[in-house]
């Protein structure tokens, strides 16, 4: 029986207004809805009169504008980065340029790896580089509020949740959603390190996460628990395609993500390709020609 991920998709914003979601944080939407990022990017104001900005989206000028008239008789302190694709992290730089708050993030694209010296990716913001690095357990004071930054690579290697530790409060980025699954593309990408990350996540006591795509999350450990068992499903439906011969990530796209449109599946195949990596890790797969997306796979 496949498994059942309880997504919440009741979801609508009014793109440039902020609104309150909770005591102490608020949202605003980016106008850049996609089948990637649901109604936009959600950027989080946290704290009130000096404030922090989390994942203040992409390059849209009038994303950028919304935020600071919205924002006009308070103070941005901080910009906090929870990952640098580019619907997350490239308009920090003009809201610095005009604010003149530090960026904080575990590094530029790619910096999880760098053995990998990624000099482009496609959907990866190149240009950022933060003025803060920040590590596993380092924590970052406003005025009225501390997060403490947690690495969870897998989405991306950089990728860094906040946690408001006081209230319960996780920010995941798109380490977690409530509309969707995380699309975990290599090389920078590593499904290995997200099922850590979500061991990570599942074993902590955080009430509610404010996801930076989609409504917030009322029950995370629940979530959670239905991702670790879909992906494993995922492992399962790879291992039955090779024993049936579908031996290339193509024939097991057609396969595993039959209930996924086509349109996505070129997606689909990144995050296939992915998990195959991973069943080569764990040596219950082994690579004919190398770990290539477009390679032969043999169970081992």
């Amino acid at each position: 029986m496949a498994t059942e991920i309880p997504f919440n998709r009741n979801f609508e914003v009014n793109y440039g207004e902020i609104e309150n979601v909770a005591c102490g944080i608020r949202r605003i939407t980016a106008n850049n809805p996609s089948p990637f990022t649901f109604r936009g990017t959600g950027t989080y104001i946290l704290g009130e009169g000096n404030v922090a900005i989390i994942d203040p989206g992409p390059d849209q000028p009038e994303h950028v504008k919304a935020i600071l008239e919205g924002l006009k008789n308070e103070t941005i302190s901080h910009i906090l980065i929870t990952h640098t694709h580019n619907d997350h992290s490239p308009a920090a730089k003009a809201l610095k340029e005009v604010t003149g708050a530090p960026t904080y993030g575990f590094g530029p694209h790619g910096s999880g790896k760098p053995a990998l010296k990624l000099t482009a990716q496609t959907g990866g913001d190149m240009d950022f580089h933060p003025d803060e690095k920040t590590q596993d357990g380092s924590v970052i004071y406003g005025n009225d509020w501390s997060v403490s930054c947690l690495h969870t690579p897998g989405h991306t290697s950089n990728h860094i949740c906040f946690s408001w530790d006081e209230e319960k409060v996780l920010f995941p980025g798109d380490q977690v959603m409530g509309w969707s699954t995380s699309i975990v593309s290599p090389p920078d990408g590593d499904m290995g390190d997200y099922m850590r990350s979500l061991d990570k996540l599942i074993s902590r006591d955080d009430k509610i996460y404010y996801p930076t795509h989609g409504p917030e999350i009322l029950e995370p450990q629940k979530l959670i628990s239905a991702f670790q068992d879909h992906r494993q499903e995922r492992e399962r439906k790879i291992l039955e395609c090779l024993e049936l011969g579908n031996d290339t990530i193509d024939k097991m796209v057609q396969t595993v993500y039959q209930d996924v449109s086509e349109s996505l599946h070129a997606a689909a195949a990144r995050s296939l390709f992915a998990t195959v990596i991973y069943l080569v890790e764990q040596k219950k797969v082994e690579a004919i020609e190398g770990l290539d997306i477009d390679g032969r796979y043999v169970i081992r």
